[in-house]
């Protein structure tokens, strides 16, 4: 197993969140640990060697904040983007809200990513699963940005461009849409649209993303090992008013992202039933 261990109990999650553990205990087993005792390069150390997360943040060769790095945040958010906000200021629509209602009543069956399919973005960016899992890893370049994903529905990337390329007019949906990039001052600004409408934005509470969304991602590094990510929701066939969260990120150094695998929701057998 890698550093970042993989802990399940019955009493401590919902019968979604078993699911979903299951799936990702047993993906993560074909994982065999990967330079767990090899320091990251580049990461400036306290005297007693450990990572010094408050250092200042590190500057790509262009003078852009290099948000290079394997990030990870409040697994809260994974369960409920909306979290910190009330009802009433994300303005779900009574379709939106009905169809809510009714994942949490099936217990979530529906839920695209039990079955294997991508979680969608933004919740492919707080796909922890309540465990320090499924990290997420910023290559950085001058004209592209790499995110690479764990998650429990198979390793898979996105790509954002920084080349100036406009958002596709017309283009073919996806799970984890179009992506394209531009710095206004030391925040990264990502815009996505393309989406396929069959991801969820989030697992607890299972809001719902339709065809017509487009989400806004702000990314802004703090100090070396603290980045915050504003993601903006602006989806008008399900929420009467764009609304947005504030997600914190802690950098995880000295560790790498593992090989992670879903096949065919077959773990879902050993579940217990409700």
């Amino acid at each position: 197993m890698n550093a970042r261990e993989i802990t399940v109990t019955a009493d401590s999650v919902t019968l979604i969140e078993m699911r979903l553990a299951i799936l990702v205990f047993c993906a993560a087993l074909g994982a065999s640990a990967q330079w767990i005792d090899f320091r990251t390069p580049g990461v400036p150390r306290t005297a007693s060697g450990k990572a010094d997360l408050s250092a200042s943040v590190p500057q790509a060769g262009d003078g852009k904040p290099d948000l290079s790095g394997i990030w990870s945040t409040d697994p809260g958010y994974f369960m409920d983007l909306a979290k910190d906000l009330k009802p009433e200021d994300i303005g779900m629509m009574p379709w939106a809200l009905a169809l809510e209602k009714e994942h949490e009543a099936n217990d979530h069956e529906g839920d695209p990513l039990a079955h294997c399919m991508p979680p969608g973005v933004p919740r492919i960016d707080t796909s922890n699963n309540g465990a320090a899992l499924h990290p997420m890893k910023i290559v950085q370049t001058r004209s592209l940005i790499v995110l690479l994903y764990e998650t429990s529905a198979n390793s898979t990337f996105r790509q954002i461009f920084l080349d100036g390329r406009p958002l596709p007019k017309d283009p073919q949906p996806t799970w984890l849409g179009y992506s394209v990039g531009r710095w206004e001052g030391n925040t990264l600004v990502v815009e996505t649209t393309g989406f396929n409408g069959r991801a969820w934005l989030d697992t607890r509470e299972g809001h719902p993303q339709t065809e017509a969304a487009r989400v806004i991602e702000r990314f802004t590094r703090r100090d070396f090992g603290h980045m915050t990510m504003e993601v903006t929701i602006d989806d008008p066939k399900a929420y009467s008013k764009t609304w947005a969260a504030k997600l914190p990120y802690t950098l995880l150094p000295d560790t790498e992202l593992i090989e992670t695998f879903c096949e065919n929701e077959k773990d879902q057998a050993h579940t217990p039933a409700k």
